[in-house]
């Protein structure tokens, strides 16, 4: 809150002493750090305005400043800042266009996501955590439970009445699509299949992902199929774990280190033999190759700088085989029509490592690429799910649906299945993972009415 002292007075674009990303420092968890610094990067906001297009935190910090507080920062009221905080939903689009990065070693070290973690997490430390965060922190113990309801969870998801009184308990939208749970995880089937060995090692190990394992098997079999068919030495490892991502967006940085501390435990022993981990949802790599390493403490933190190098996207990885004699094109058939659309997920942006996925479907004989959307889709881990995300996240998507219906495509793709759930909903459309698309003209099969998945 501001006072006579402080309104008006020129804010500093430079680092205040309570500049730190970095939770193992004890000025991240200092309120009145925190507060200098939120001032500060709200200050470079108001005068910049280039990211006025992604989520509605620019929006609503400047209709603040511009219609209540005469542009003046130290005017804004907790509620104010606090509705600008919700508002973000990770996709990082904004750090990835930002002028004063980290990243481009600018001056002012602005990491507007990173400061949103940073508040979070201090103005949610301590507190219990309400039913909604316990349901949506924690994505492997909801597919645990949905397997012991023997499909019942499906049904639920499915009727209407169940629905409202979810969105009322628990705080999930009612008419959000929610994806299946599996019969059976990802990692049982891969170990009766022969997938899991007995001892570390291999050309690399596959990072399902959480939404793999309980959801959305069929992918990691694509891509099992598409690394084999390619001579990878790739391995399973039963009893992986959800990346930590659902629990640090609501500031629980307490369970995305237990979290990773078990996926490290497993994953390690892997990458010190030589094996690449090879992840299918880039929200997951970005979170195992960026944020692990600073979010993580001692000798977790040690261990994710050694595993951070060797992580890489399953489709990253192909493409950087491609021009070694063991890469098979040896496709049987190819979507209808020869056109693709892909949508670049923005946590593949955030890694700036371009879009192998996309390179990979031009391999296809007689396919191109008829447009490559990179406007956010709007889904965003569990955003989407919410109440209050539900509307805005299908508001802000509205241009990748467009983007994609304008390729004129009968196959549209995409890297993260959260998005092509989004899709399905809005657009009516389910992309197709790359690794699947590649799996089906190796094996000769079709790729459904209208490139449809489901």
């Amino acid at each position: 809150m501001s006072t006579p002292e402080t309104s008006g007075k020129r804010i500093s674009y430079q680092p205040t002493p309570g500049l730190t990303y970095d939770p193992s420092d004890a000025r991240y968890w200092d309120r009145a750090a925190l507060e200098g610094e939120v001032r500060r990067v709200f200050e470079i906001c108001h005068g910049c305005r280039m990211c006025f297009k992604y989520c509605d935190s620019f929006p609503r910090l400047f209709d603040a400043l511009d219609h209540r507080h005469d542009g003046d920062v130290h005017k804004l009221e907790p509620d104010e800042i606090s509705a600008v905080m919700d508002a973000c939903f990770q996709c990082k689009l904004c750090e990835v266009q930002c002028p004063y990065t980290p990243r481009d070693g600018h001056e002012f070290q602005v990491d507007f996501p990173k400061l949103v973690h940073r508040w979070r997490g201090v103005h949610a430390r301590g507190k219990p955590r309400t039913l909604r965060q316990r349901v949506l922190n924690d994505p492997d113990g909801a597919g645990k439970l949905a397997r012991l309801s023997l499909g019942m969870a499906n049904v639920a998801n499915r009727t209407r009445p169940l629905r409202v009184l979810m969105e009322k308990t628990v705080g999930i939208h009612r008419d959000k699509l929610l994806p299946e749970f599996a019969a059976e995880p990802f990692d049982a089937w891969a170990e009766r299949e022969g997938h899991v060995k007995p001892e570390p090692g291999g050309e690399a190990v596959l990072f399902q992902t959480c939404f793999v394992q309980h959801n959305r098997p069929e992918i990691g079999k694509d891509a099992l199929f598409v690394l084999r068919k390619n001579g990878v030495d790739v391995r399973v490892v039963s009893g992986l774990v959800c990346c930590g991502m659902p629990a640090w967006e609501h500031g629980d940085l307490e369970a995305l280190r237990a979290q990773a501390r078990k996926d490290l435990d497993l994953l390690l022993p892997h990458v010190e033999r030589g094996a690449k981990v090879l992840v299918v949802n880039p929200t997951c790599s970005m979170m195992m190759r960026r944020e692990w390493p600073h979010l993580l403490e001692g000798a977790d933190r040690a261990r994710a700088e050694v595993l951070a190098p060797a992580v890489m996207d399953v489709s990253e990885f192909l493409w950087s085989i491609r021009n070694e004699p063991r890469f098979s094109v040896d496709f049987k058939s190819s979507p209808p029509g020869g056109k693709i659309a892909y949508h670049a997920p923005c946590h593949l942006r955030a890694q700036g490592i371009g879009f192998k996925g996309r390179d990979l479907l031009r391999k296809l004989p007689g396919v191109t690429v008829a447009a490559t959307v990179m406007e956010c889709c709007g889904h965003d881990g569990t955003f989407a799910m919410t109440v209050e995300g539900f509307e805005a996240s299908r508001r802000i998507g509205q241009k990748a649906f467009d983007g994609m219906r304008a390729g004129d495509a009968a196959t549209w793709a995409t890297d993260c299945p959260l998005a092509a759930l989004q899709f399905e909903q809005h657009a009516g459309r389910r992309p197709l993972h790359p690794v699947t698309i590649l799996a089906r003209a190796y094996r000769g099969e079709g790729f459904g009415p209208e490139g449809g998945d489901r």
